[in-house]
């Protein structure tokens, strides 16, 4: 199984130097700040779209 082409093995070593670098009590926080940003993120993105969307059918035209 590959994620973002990166095997199971990769990422259980960058699991684990995080964890050594950051810390057990420091994961869950990373963790939370990233499930944050990237939900942000999609939120934008899904924000533009319909913006898009929006400019379109009342242009006519497709961008």
């Amino acid at each position: 199984m590959r994620i973002f082409g990166i095997g199971i093995q990769e990422l259980l070593i960058i699991l684990l130097i995080c964890l050594l670098v950051f810390g057990a009590a420091k994961l869950p926080e990373i963790g939370k700040a990233l499930g944050k940003t990237i939900k942000e993120f999609k939120k934008s993105m899904k924000d533009i779209n319909s913006s898009d969307d929006e400019e379109e059918k009342k242009d006519g035209k497709p961008k």
